[in-house]
């Protein structure tokens, strides 16, 4: 069905699924199709009747006929030439509309198709595969639906109407047409048992320089920090030459395709003149049907050429086609929904370990109970697996052993609805939608007002708003709009207000904001989040203060559970973490840095 690379790229779809994409493109639009193939058989046919009548022409002007035959012989001629042009246009129009609706609803589905990935499955692949896939690969496809399938399929219908045009002129001359057909049959053969592997890897490397350059782009202040810039612009260059060799070798292929391909179409026309000319001598035929046999071999050099140039194009839209199709693939690698609604919000966590790569565990045998309206801290060194934990409480990912559920349903088999409705992960991470911030708000509550939007806002103390020109109506992508990292953050946060969630994970949620804001962003969320469950991955350890319960993670283990003062009279390792964190005479008690002042207590200790 498909091929699926160990390096965590895409699926790409087999030869039969790609052919099922194709003819479900296809059918959709049966009556345009059908008006595209009408057009382009008369379309076709009307440019038969130029080769005839000229012969017809030399044969009257050879026995002296007089002007009237003639100039109705020129008139017709001129007639089918203006039928040809206005039909082949007419065809050309009628498949331009059926392929841009052809394309579009590949673009729906394709669109679709990505938000139903498993997020697990994007970041494994990555971005460059995917964004590949969207722009370069779905603009190849379209090019082939506008221009390349219209004009195979017309070219198509014109080789076959001159070959068969030819055999009833003279049967002799039509078998003479075919004497290349070997020719061309061998090296179309060899071409296109290459060309699909070709292809494919060609695009593979195209998506491998996307990646490289996205992931160098969205860490250049990692690059520049740690000194990588030289090992970055070597892994550039490196993803550049492959793309560089993957493209050579379809342009060696295409080397040997074209000149024996262009040498084959001369091959018929020298024949039809050597055997039409002795034939005339003979006296068996006239010389018009000498002249008409070659000027429909010489017609049916255009359309081959036209063949020629969209075959090679027709193997870049099919591996095009395949890996669009392999999105499919991916989204089917998702979990099965459960129907079963949890019995209540209560999450459990048991004999739970996970990891990204084979034999290398992140996390080992993690037990842990949640209960509803609880506020649990996850805290540890850097590496401990609080992220990882987060995701698989989420659902975003599945652990490898154990289970993990929600109300007595496992998490990873909720539907997307009722996950939202129950685990909404908030990271650091976040993304702000081109558009107005009204638009990207109304995300996580598409019926919500005016007036809750703003509530929202005011919960996470986005008080900014009301100095936006517009309101929440100001577009996001406008000077005006003053948007930084700390803004962004909030617009994240104030999702989760609106998304109203029974239980909410923060990941260093806050990490972006400076020590000031991040504590009254926190003190609203604590009032808006009353009376649900708070699972929140500790950055800065007042947050583990403010919690119900603490847990401590230390190498892909639960080390320490209890209260703040529990865990603090432990004197166990999440005393020492308070002690690195808030200096060696510190007590049970939180004590609030003075506003604007930011020291060693505001960062997290050191792995």
């Amino acid at each position: 069905m498909s091929s699926s690379p160990a390096d965590g790229r895409l699926p790409v779809a087999d030869a039969p699924a790609v052919g099922r994409a194709t003819w479900d493109l296809l059918r959709h639009d049966r009556r345009a199709l059908v008006i595209v193939i009408t057009l382009t058989f008369l379309a076709a046919a009307a440019g038969l009747a130029a080769p005839r009548l000229l012969g017809e022409i030399v044969d009257r002007v050879e026995a002296g006929e007089g002007t009237a035959v003639l100039d109705l012989l020129a008139a017709a001629l001129v007639a089918f030439a203006v039928a040809q042009f206005l039909l082949t246009r007419l065809a050309y129009y009628a498949a331009h509309r059926f392929a841009e609706r052809a394309l579009a609803r590949l673009r729906e589905r394709f669109v679709d198709r990505t938000l139903a990935l498993p997020t697990s499955v994007v970041e494994h692949a990555g971005s460059g595969d995917l964004m590949t896939r969207s722009s370069t690969d779905v603009a190849t496809l379209g090019t082939t639906l506008r221009d390349a399938g219209p004009g195979l399929f017309l070219s198509a219908v014109q080789v076959l109407l001159i070959l068969g045009a030819i055999t009833l002129l003279d049967p002799l001359f039509g078998l003479c047409a075919l004497v290349g057909a070997p020719v061309i049959g061998v090296v179309a053969r060899w071409y296109l048992r290459r060309a699909r592997t070709a292809y494919l890897t060609e695009g593979h490397a195209t998506s491998a320089v996307s990646e490289s350059l996205a992931a160098t782009a969205d860490g250049a202040a990692t690059v520049e920090s740690l000194r990588l810039r030289r090992r970055r612009i070597t892994e550039g260059d490196r993803r550049v030459a492959d793309s560089y060799d993957a493209k050579n070798r379809t342009l060696r292929l295409r080397t040997v395709l074209y000149p024996v391909l262009e040498f084959s179409y001369g091959i018929p026309l020298a024949v039809i003149l050597l055997v039409g000319g002795v034939r005339y001598l003979e006296g068996t035929i006239g010389i018009g049907t000498v002249i008409a046999g070659g000027l429909y071999i010489l017609q049916l050099t255009e359309p081959l050429d036209r063949v020629l140039i969209y075959l090679e194009q027709l193997q870049r839209s099919g591996a095009s086609l395949a890996r669009i199709e392999g999105v499919a693939l991916a989204a089917g690698t998702a979990p099965v929904h459960t129907e079963t609604a949890p019995a209540d919000d209560r999450i459990e966590v048991v004999g739970v370990s996970h990891s990204y790569v084979e034999g290398r565990d992140v996390l080992i045998g993690i037990d842990l109970a949640v209960r509803p309206g609880e506020r649990l801290a996850l805290v540890g060194p850097s590496g401990a697996g609080k992220s990882t934990l987060g995701r698989l409480l989420a659902g975003i990912d599945a652990p490898r052993t154990g289970s993990i559920t929600v109300g007595g349903v496992p998490v990873a088999r909720l539907g997307p609805a009722e996950l939202r409705r129950r685990v909404v992960l908030v990271t650091q991470e976040h993304h702000v939608f081109l558009g107005t911030l009204r638009d990207n708000l109304s995300i996580a509550a598409p019926e919500a007002a005016d007036t809750t939007l703003r509530a929202a806002l005011a919960a996470v103390d986005a008080h900014w708003v009301d100095d936006l020109p517009a309101g929440l109506d100001t577009r996001l992508d406008t000077p005006g709009a003053g948007l930084d990292a700390a803004r962004s953050q909030q617009i994240a946060l104030a999702r989760v207000v609106l998304a109203d969630p029974h239980t909410v994970i923060l990941d260093e949620a806050t990490a972006l904001l400076d020590p000031t804001t991040a504590r009254h962003a926190e003190r609203s969320l604590a009032a808006v989040l009353a009376g649900r469950t708070v699972i929140a991955i500790a950055h800065r350890l007042h947050t583990a203060h403010d919690a119900d319960r603490v847990a401590v993670l230390d190498g892909g283990r639960i080390t320490e559970l209890g209260s703040h003062e529990d865990l603090l009279d432990a004197d166990g390792p999440y005393a020492a973490l308070w002690r690195s964190w808030h200096g060696p005479q510190a007590t049970h008690r939180w004590s609030e840095p003075e506003a604007g002042r930011s020291d060693d207590r505001d960062r997290e200790p050191a792995s």
